[in-house]
């Protein structure tokens, strides 16, 4: 940002603004990308290598989760909730989830996988009218085989309680 805005300046001197207006929106662009994206491409390459220390350093860089882009947001929320649920912090994990699902994901099976964490959490609480809820949705979006395999799986528990 700073190189571009040096850049620009530069122009202005040698008197060449078409040259510094475009420099002028990449610096706008630049601004408006960094509050939108964030740092949440960069903890996503971290959360897929399994270091969630990194992850969170990255997270942590995200000035305000409200403003960011919608995409973004989802994959930020499932994140901070993969690492609270590493640290066996089950009620921040359930609030990240549950936001999570309210945002888009890659594709289906990462939202029916958000679904089955919000479907254990509550299995761990004994709540079984919302295991069976969260599991309903996530069956009618299941498309793999293992998906599938682990609704059946905490069906038959939340059956049994």
């Amino acid at each position: 940002m700073a190189t571009t805005a040096v850049a620009g300046i530069g122009c202005l001197l040698v008197k060449e603004y078409q040259l510094a207006s475009f420099l002028g929106l990449m610096l706008a662009l630049l601004i408006w990308s960094h509050y939108k994206q964030s740092s949440v491409l960069l903890a996503s390459k971290h959360f897929k290598k399994g270091n969630y220390e990194a992850t969170e350093n990255a997270l942590d860089e995200v000035p305000d989760p409200e403003r960011l882009a919608k995409n973004r947001r989802g994959y930020y929320e499932f994140m901070r909730a993969n690492i609270a649920l590493h640290r066996e912090q089950y009620e921040e994990a359930e609030y990240h989830f549950q936001l999570a699902s309210r945002f888009p994901l890659g594709g289906k099976t990462d939202k029916v996988f958000v679904l089955i964490h919000l479907a254990n959490l509550a299995l761990r609480k004994k709540d079984k009218l919302r295991i069976l809820a969260y599991l309903e949705i996530a069956k009618d979006m299941a498309s793999t085989p293992r998906a599938k395999e682990i609704i059946n799986r905490i069906e038959k528990e939340a059956n049994s309680l």
